[in-house]
């Protein structure tokens, strides 16, 4: 793409139900990995390619996330308030598309991270990024990069880069929770509850559901039990520790 994105939609607004007791009183993007909220994981990697605006969506215990990001002072945060109902991922999206413009952004989920290994991820993703060819292009985990993931694998990866579902297949990579979505696809779209996962497969019945392998390692957390994981994850990673 001639120029990398300059917004991002940042998907917070979960309940985090896997992470009780801990969510109980703060809502999951706040929970603390290596001292940092997985949140501002995320924000400072945005920060880090050139975003200047993200959108953040919120419902769960709102409040503390919008107290949160007010202390930032890059990327300029724009809440999404989603407090009476769960809009789910693509919902979220199409009722914050007013601030997001007309232009590709990136999204990335807000409970999850990863660590950069050399040049950051999400710069790669949008040199990577061909508007002529694809509506997303996905960043993607190998297996053997990642920690905390309890599930299989999402991708198969073509030799252009093209997706099809893995179904699981071990060969397979994982969605790493970032990406660049071109806006026409939510066209027409009601901002109900629905997934971003209908828009995958639609842009992988059209061919154009592209994705990136990341370089570094990525990490999840969804129970109390895998924080001490994904610190020593982190203290690996920075280290330059495979």
């Amino acid at each position: 793409m001639t120029s990398a994105p300059k917004t991002a939609m940042v998907l917070a607004a979960g309940l985090g139900k896997r992470m009780r007791p801990i969510t109980n009183t703060m809502p999951k993007p706040l929970v603390k990995i290596a001292g940092k909220a997985l949140l501002d994981w995320g924000l400072d990697s945005l920060a880090a390619a050139g975003v200047e605006k993200a959108v953040v969506n919120v419902h769960y215990l709102p409040q503390q996330i919008v107290d949160h990001v007010a202390r930032r002072k890059m990327p300029a945060i724009v809440i999404s308030d989603e407090s009476e109902t769960l809009l789910d991922s693509a919902g979220g999206i199409v009722r914050a598309l007013p601030d997001l413009g007309p232009d590709p952004f990136y999204i990335v989920n807000a409970d999850t991270f990863w660590i950069d290994s050399g040049v950051s991820n999400l710069a790669r993703l949008a040199l990577a990024w061909d508007e002529a060819k694809m509506d997303i292009l996905l960043m993607l985990a190998d297996l053997a990069s990642s920690t905390g993931h309890s599930g299989g694998t999402d991708f198969l990866i073509g030799p252009e880069g093209s997706l099809q579902r893995s179904k699981g297949d071990p060969a397979g990579l994982i969605y790493a929770g970032a990406a660049i979505v071109h806006p026409r696809i939510f066209q027409g779209a009601a901002d109900n509850p629905h997934s971003l996962n209908l828009y995958f497969d639609r842009a992988i019945a059209a061919g154009r559901l592209h994705g990136m392998t990341m370089q570094g390692h990525w990490i999840t957390v969804g129970t109390p039990d895998a924080i001490p994981l994904a610190e020593a994850a982190v203290e690996r990673a920075l280290a330059g520790v495979p």
